[in-house]
């Protein structure tokens, strides 16, 4: 397989698929007994037996929270495959007045730092409270955008909200690009996927999309087919799997998405697909 297609943001070359982590943190976005089943089985070595797939293809960028046993499994990965991984980190801190020590944005920016960020972008849970809409302004980003360059990384925005987008680009902020949940089924988006499209496409800064499969409601081939034909070469999609063979998996898919031909992936066997698979479709 030839190196997964790379883009540009504010200056660093990296995947345009980036590794997600839910799937490693157990953010299921389905029930309570799902979150359970992936923290309990997400050990350390699957983590990195998972990372060192993506890596070996290309997929040199991975997303998410700034916590050790993430960084763990990287490092393992790194060390097992002699490459590195750009990390993408979002963290949460203290907006307001009162707040924990350990949340203060210095602290948690310190953090992201020495955990080797090159991105940080505060998360959603930051970003969408500052987001305010009637006068069309960031509050205090330039702020937290200035104590992240001055840790050497590069700031960006991760929010749920396409206005956040807008309002950012118009504003001028001090960004080299947005996190934004995009899929076809439209879960988790506050606006119409065809708007969301649109804010995207639109945007100032190349995107980093999230939740392609809609935490698993879609289909690989449905949710990767979406999304990598409706964004620009610009953009990126983030995907988080389960195992190593879903790694793959995606990846086999999305580049022959990319490639405009129809993939040649493994498909489901069951009894009512027999006349089919006898047929050689299958």
């Amino acid at each position: 397989m030839t190196a997964f297609p790379r883009t540009t943001v504010g200056g660093v070359s990296l995947s345009r698929m980036i590794i997600g982590t839910n799937w490693f943190l157990g953010y299921s976005h389905t029930s309570a007994a799902k979150t359970e089943f992936i923290k309990g089985y997400q050990t350390h070595e699957n983590v990195a037996a998972i990372l060192a797939v993506f890596l070996e293809h290309g997929v040199d960028a991975i997303m998410g929270m700034p916590v050790p046993f993430l960084e763990g499994a990287i490092r393992e990965a790194e060390d097992r495959t002699g490459k590195g991984l750009i990390r993408i980190l979002t963290p949460g801190f203290n907006i307001l007045p009162g707040g924990p020590e350990e949340g203060e944005p210095e602290r948690v920016f310190d953090r992201c730092r020495e955990l080797g960020a090159t991105f940080c972008l505060p998360h959603s849970g930051v970003t969408d409270r500052l987001c305010d809409r009637m006068h069309r302004t960031i509050r205090d980003l330039a702020r937290y955008t200035a104590l992240i360059r001055e840790r050497g990384m590069i700031p960006g925005l991760s929010t749920h909200m396409p206005e956040t987008v807008s309002i950012a680009d118009e504003t001028g902020a001090d960004v080299e690009t947005y996190i934004q949940i995009f899929n076809a089924a439209g879960f988790m988006m506050s606006l119409e996927v065809d708007w969301a499209m649109r804010v995207i496409s639109r945007a100032k800064k190349p995107v980093m999309t999230i939740k392609p499969l809609g935490a698993g409601r879609l289909l690989p081939a449905t949710g990767l087919a979406f999304v990598w034909n409706t964004i620009r070469e610009q953009d990126m999609v983030t995907i988080g799997t389960l195992t190593p063979g879903e790694a793959r998996e995606v990846i086999e898919l999305s580049v022959s998405y990319l490639e405009k031909r129809i993939p040649e992936n493994e498909l489901q066997t069951t009894r009512s697909k027999a006349e089919l698979v006898g047929s050689g479709v299958g």
